[in-house]
């Protein structure tokens, strides 16, 4: 924590940007500092327009580490240039992890192609784009995080569905090469999670742990559906206290996207998240 930084909020919160997204990175710097935060999830757009170079330093000035980079991945493509096109893009945003000092850049790993329906053909592109670009993220000392979406996100987004299907993936590589995101949006229905978090614990895989609610009707289009803590169907705790048995020690995420939370003021939502996640998570 840097000097002056206030203590009293959770050591192992970490902010997504995307939860507060009206905030400029200024902002984002200058609130969670202020709330005594010592992580942040930063995505790459705002990051870039920012400057990389800059957005490290503002960071690393406000006493924060950056827990995570969003996002890579996208490698399904039918077409070779594409998929070459989505190496040389996964290239860039591993160096944008390394020089913004985050071990873990998160993949969100592509959905069908036009027209297919080879579930296995595209899952296998996903691990040859992952065996030409772990090597390369190794030497930048970044681990490749596979997050696993909700299946209603499998034919435009993400063919990876479950925990399961990540850590088949990642167990193809070196676990300080390839690991995994246990997001509770994503898996809080699968009956399975429980053994699959526990098998990614077992071989140090969990990367990334994120967290956000489950809240239904979903919203036309279903991506910024996002519950705040506390809003919805998941046991978050439940999820919390699953992690940390298997060892997981590292940041967790708050990673929210929810227009309602976009239009409020940003330190409010803030000082709310905080407040959720000592009683309903840390606890």
């Amino acid at each position: 924590m840097s000097a002056g930084q206030p203590a009293g909020a959770p050591a192992r919160l970490s902010l997504n940007q995307e939860t507060i997204r009206q905030w400029s990175l200024p902002e984002l710097a200058d609130g969670c500092a202020a709330a005594g935060l010592r992580g942040v999830g930063l995505w790459r757009a705002p990051v870039q327009e920012y400057g990389v170079d800059a957005a490290a330093r503002l960071f690393r000035d406000a006493g924060l580490t950056v827990t995570s980079l969003c996002r890579g991945g996208f490698f399904t493509a039918g077409d070779p240039g594409e998929r070459a096109a989505a190496l040389d893009d996964n290239r860039r945003a591993i160096d944008e992890a390394a020089t913004l000092g985050t071990d873990t850049l998160v993949l969100v790993s592509g959905g069908l192609p036009d027209g297919s329906r080879d579930l296995h053909g595209a899952r296998e592109r996903i691990a040859d784009a992952l065996g030409v670009l772990a090597p390369y993220a190794a030497e930048r000392a970044v681990r490749l995080a596979i997050e696993p979406l909700h299946p209603m996100y499998a034919a435009d987004r993400c063919v990876v569905s479950t925990l399961a299907q990540s850590l088949d993936l990642a167990e193809r590589f070196p676990a300080d090469r390839v690991g995994v995101v246990v997001d509770t949006y994503h898996l809080w229905w699968d009956d399975t999670v429980a053994a699959q978090i526990t098998r990614a614990g077992t071989s140090g895989r969990i990367a990334a742990f994120q967290l956000a609610d489950w809240v239904t009707p979903l919203p036309e289009g279903v991506l910024l559906g996002r519950g705040q803590l506390g809003d919805g169907s998941v046991d978050l705790r439940w999820f919390r206290k699953r992690v940390d048995e298997a060892g997981y020690t590292g940041f967790v995420e708050v990673e929210i996207f929810n227009p309602g939370l976009w239009a409020r003021e940003g330190a409010e939502v803030l000082a709310e998240i905080v407040e959720r996640y000592e009683r309903l998570v840390a606890r």
